[in-house]
């Protein structure tokens, strides 16, 4: 006899010896074929990676090189014992275990990639630490929501493989979630704001906002609150829901001021006189540096004036050189009319009495 069928001729568990042995060569097959394939192929594909531009082929290929000995092994027991008849009970357990590594494995994997996206994501940010710790307290809170999500979708697959009702289950998570979110409606709608804000970018810190009747410098934006400190110096707390749904006024990304004035002058001046304010006016603008005259009309008749408006531009975004070169014109406006003998009007009332 010989020796395969000698292996034919043994029995075990409705398996045969010749079944028994074709199934440990199939598993260290398996185990060669899934090695030469990280130690060789991997290896070559990491050198090829190496050349291109992108990294995330480095990624992916970091993804495959992280994965295990106990890995291949089990994925090679898998492959070896399905040519063998076994109890539905431990082929049960095998099917099991094969689904409970697999699934770990390509969520650990997914990891990698959403880390690696996160950090693309904080690489792409402004260079301000500021602004960056801000970017990497929201990337880092979405990465823990995604991989939070992706280890419950895992769990949820697993138990419904083994035979338990998910259906039920999900339901319960559902209603206890419903309440949950009931509780924290106002946590959760100031953190979703939060991460609004972090894309739509109204506003970033340093930023000179007014929100309402409030006005400020960003200092923080947080996953609840948005800090900001105002111009008297103490530090203002706004709720981020707050902010989005109110109109906000961003004075950081103006690039020139318009300035409005008008200016009164009494009714006893002469036709003459009220002739040369205009240009008199549009040469004071001109005379300064950081400004752009627009304007200067005779514009009503008011009843105890004569009103002129003036319309200039700052071409500055700053608030100190917009009060320095308006309070230039108004002095420079004072002492013209004062030369030549133009009267500013104020409230008055005159009484004509007819005899």
């Amino acid at each position: 006899m010989t020796f395969i069928e000698q292996l034919q001729a043994f029995s075990f568990w409705n398996n045969t010896g010749y079944d028994y042995a074709l199934a440990l060569v199939i598993l260290i097959g398996s185990v060669i074929v899934l090695k030469i394939f990280q130690v060789v192929i991997l290896s070559r594909l990491r050198k090829l990676a190496k050349r291109t531009k992108t990294d995330i082929d480095d990624v992916l290929i970091d993804v495959f090189t992280s994965l295990k000995p106990p890995f291949y092994f089990v994925i090679a027991l898998y492959i070896g014992i399905k040519v063998l008849t076994l109890p539905d009970l431990l082929t049960k357990i095998v099917d099991i275990v094969f689904l409970i590594v697999i699934v770990y494995e390509i969520v650990h994997g997914l990891q990698k990639i959403i880390d690696y996206s996160i950090r693309k994501l904080l690489e792409k940010n402004q260079d301000k630490k500021s602004e960056k710790q801000y970017s990497e307290a929201m990337l880092k809170a979405l990465s823990m929501i995604i991989k939070l999500s992706l280890w419950v979708v895992a769990i949820v697959l697993i138990l419904s493989n083994l035979g338990i009702n998910v259906t039920s289950l999900i339901a319960s998570l559902g209603i206890g979630g419903i309440a949950i979110a009931l509780a924290l409606q106002g946590i959760l709608s100031d953190m979703f704001s939060s991460f609004s804000i972090y894309v739509d970018k109204p506003f970033q810190i340093g930023d000179y906002i007014t929100v309402g009747a409030d006005s400020g410098t960003v200092e923080k934006i947080g996953l609840k609150s948005t800090r900001l400190r105002t111009l008297q110096g103490e530090e203002m707390v706004i709720s981020n829901k707050e902010l989005t749904a109110a109109r906000i006024a961003n004075f950081k990304k103006m690039q020139k001021r318009r300035v409005v004035i008008t200016l009164g002058v009494t009714y006893e001046t002469s036709a003459e006189k009220l002739k040369k304010i205009p240009a008199m006016l549009q040469a004071i603008v001109e005379k300064e540096d950081k400004t752009k005259f627009s304007r200067c009309h005779f514009k009503a008749y008011a009843d105890s004036s004569l009103n002129f408006e003036l319309v200039y531009e700052v071409t500055s975004k700053e608030y100190d050189v917009y009060m320095e070169v308006n309070q230039k014109i108004n002095f420079a406006i004072f002492e013209q009319f004062g030369k030549e003998k133009i009267d500013f009007a104020y409230p008055t009332q005159t009484v004509f009495l007819q005899k």
